[in-house]
């Protein structure tokens, strides 16, 4: 069907090709013992598959769904190899809200907002790029250096060093287990650049989130550890720059498949932050859409059981689509209300770097529309280069004309 023909309120993502990952996992006859669906893990392992939006939330709210005994070199998962034990998301209270204070008042809606004026200039300079092309592609020239130049201000390191490293973030997040050796390869160089970072032996302007955590880290008792400092700060440099990198890439792309819904941008750009938090929604990062879990006690869910030591996987991609919390889930609606979307995960492992997300998204989406309403995809959507990985998964390129 072609999403033109349609009114904005009733474009769907089945409409958008390609916008939707590959299924991760395989499903599995039979129910477990609590008589919960299950499913195999590229892993090896047998999990239990929570689709309902209730179900998910109550396992992302509740600490004794660990995440610590399930990052183990023979765990459960969808990544060929475990992560370093002292990253955030691999870990379980007391020790993730001793690590993560450090960073939460810069990554607040507050601390973000100081952002602006500088990401404002950042926009500026790739739009003026973007006229002079003359092949002008919206993902290299505009995107893909807005999301890594924001995030290098953020943490006050210096662009050239972040461009550096960020070949070596896209295989960590890509996470192919054809490539393994590749893979520790280059997280071994994203890891070795960050404690550079944080022993003083790279760069980092004391002002930005680098120089404050390393200079607060007396402030957490006991105070963070270079490794702990390492740990908070690596998923800050890699998906600070690609996971809002793959969001924006798959927004925009979404938009300009579907022309009425740019339209309404063009429009109504007031829009833009809800638009902007509907397709989030919608779209997840990779082809997994959260971490799997080992339940430590039975857990009574809205129509079956978890048992002790089950693996869970929560899936925030199904739970966005749950119908009876949000109706006609697949249409891609701004102007819905009521339940908040799991996208940015909920509780003690809620993505730190989701309000510089909405920050970059209304932006851009707010600059874009004023500036260029007659932009449209200026290829075949079906012909265009994709990332298909784990963490990340992304259209590579995005030309355009107006």
């Amino acid at each position: 069907m072609d999403s033109s023909t349609l009114p904005a309120s009733t474009i769907s993502v089945n409409d958008i090709p390609r916008l939707d990952p590959p299924r991760a996992y395989t499903p599995l006859p039979g129910l477990s013992d609590g008589g919960l669906p299950r499913i195999g893990l590229p892993s090896g392992h047998t999990a239990v598959h929570l689709t309902r939006y209730t179900d998910v939330h109550q396992v992302l709210t509740d600490p004794t769904f660990s995440r610590t005994r399930a990052n183990t070199d023979d765990g459960p998962g969808f990544l060929p190899t475990a992560l370093p034990p002292e990253l955030l998301i691999s870990l379980d209270p007391p020790h993730h809200a001793r690590m993560r204070r450090s960073v939460a008042a810069d990554y607040s809606a507050a601390g973000v907002e100081r952002l602006r004026p500088a990401l404002e200039e950042i926009v500026d300079a790739r739009l003026a790029a973007l006229r002079t092309e003359e092949h002008p592609d919206l993902f290299r020239t505009v995107l893909d250096t807005v999301a890594a130049e924001a995030n290098a201000r953020l943490l006050g390191i210096p662009l050239r060093d972040l461009v550096g490293i960020r070949g070596y973030g896209r295989t960590v997040q890509m996470a192919s287990a054809g490539e393994l050796d590749t893979l520790v390869e280059h997280f071994t160089a994203v890891y070795g650049y960050v404690t550079d970072l944080v022993t003083g032996a790279a760069p980092s302007d004391p002002d930005g989130l680098v120089g404050r955590c390393v200079n607060g880290r007396d402030r957490a008792e006991p105070p963070l550890s270079d490794a702990e400092l390492v740990g908070l700060l690596l998923p800050a440099v890699v998906a600070g720059d690609h996971n809002a990198l793959s969001v924006l890439a798959k927004s925009l792309y979404a938009l300009l498949c579907a022309p009425r819904l740019w339209r309404r941008l063009v429009d109504d750009p007031a829009v833009a932050p809800r638009l902007g938090e509907e397709l989030v929604r919608l779209i997840p990062l990779g082809t997994s859409s959260a971490f799997p879990r080992i339940a430590t006690r039975d857990v009574k869910t809205a129509e079956a059981v978890i048992r002790a030591g089950d693996v869970v996987y929560a899936d925030v991609f199904a739970a966005n689509r749950d119908p009876e919390v949000f109706p006609d889930p697949e249409t891609i609606d701004p102007d819905r209300t009521g339940a908040r979307h799991l996208q940015f995960g909920y509780g003690m492992h809620h993505c730190m770097g989701a309000a510089l997300f909405r920050l970059e998204i209304s932006t851009l989406l707010t600059r874009l529309a004023r500036e260029f309403p007659g932009l449209t995809l200026d290829a075949d959507p079906r012909t265009l280069p994709w990332d298909d990985g784990v963490l990340l998964r992304r259209p590579t390129a995005l030309p355009v004309r107006w």
